[in-house]
């Protein structure tokens, strides 16, 4: 479905390589884990998978297609296809929950329709099923900026659970939950990648999570795939010299970062 091959990559609007030499194929239903300290590329890698930047050098495909040689319009087609849940969702403040989760779905809808979800979603209850599982249900008619910081990270993860994406990325998808919201929130969207047949791909600060729950981990230091395999394949001097060589110990619960502003195309 998905390969990198040689691929540099730097951050949303810069010019120095965040990732070098990356190689990395991601096959249909696949769920990976992808860990790192902070600053080893995570985020970087996620973007670029979400077609919100290109490679600096080396050859991405995506369904046997370089996205990036592709017209504006046929590279658009393709990023329906990807959800992306950032740390931070670019959840409108004034916005009700049950639209936020909904606008997922814009991406595949005909103008008409996508204007009335706006105003009076006709989808509702599709909604309110995806926050049942994240424990939200009360929230469907709440205001954004009645929520806190780790609601609005449950009602992003919300959004993946409504797409019909094929390829889902999260961005420290756990970062402002408590252990027992994380386990729930990390349960229910493997469980739903799973049966739909979507790839699943996390960056996690958690490593005890990446490696209790994800049969697959890929590992960043200074931008390089460091490891990528089995969970049992990673010893503890691997983690050691992953984070401690950077001054930094694997982390139970990662700070959130500053957002990153999102292409329009992604915050519909």
């Amino acid at each position: 479905m998905i390969a990198l091959s040689g691929i540099d990559a730097a951050a949303l609007g810069g010019a120095t390589p965040v990732l070098r030499g990356v190689s990395l194929a991601l096959a249909a239903g696949e769920q990976v884990a992808v860990i790192g300290a902070s600053g080893a590329g995570k985020t970087t890698l996620l973007n670029l998978l979400a077609l919100m930047q290109g490679p600096l050098t080396g050859r991405f495909t995506l369904d046997d297609a370089d996205p990036w040689a592709l017209s504006r319009r046929e590279r658009q087609r393709l990023r329906a296809d990807i959800a992306l849940a950032p740390q931070q969702p670019p959840l409108p403040p004034r916005q009700r929950v049950a639209v936020a989760v909904l606008s997922a779905r814009l991406p595949r809808m005909a103008l008409a329709r996508s204007l009335r979800t706006l105003w009076s979603p006709p989808d509702a209850p599709l909604a309110q099923a995806a926050l049942a599982q994240l424990d939200l249900a009360d929230k469907l008619w709440l205001r954004v900026d009645r929520l806190s910081g780790g609601e609005r990270q449950r009602v992003g993860l919300a959004r993946l659970l409504v797409s019909d994406a094929r390829l889902w990325l999260a961005d420290e998808p756990l970062a402002a939950l408590d252990p027992t919201r994380a386990e729930l929130a990390l349960a229910t969207l493997q469980r739903n990648a799973r049966e739909r047949g979507a790839v699943l791909v996390c960056s996690l600060h958690q490593v005890d999570l990446a490696l209790k729950h994800f049969p697959r981990v890929v590992a960043l230091r200074g931008g390089r795939v460091v490891y990528d395999g089995a969970p049992d394949g990673l010893d503890e001097d691997l983690l050691d010299e992953l984070y401690r060589s950077q001054n930094e110990a694997p982390p139970e619960i990662a700070p959130l970062a500053q957002p990153v502003p999102l292409p329009q195309a992604m915050c519909r």
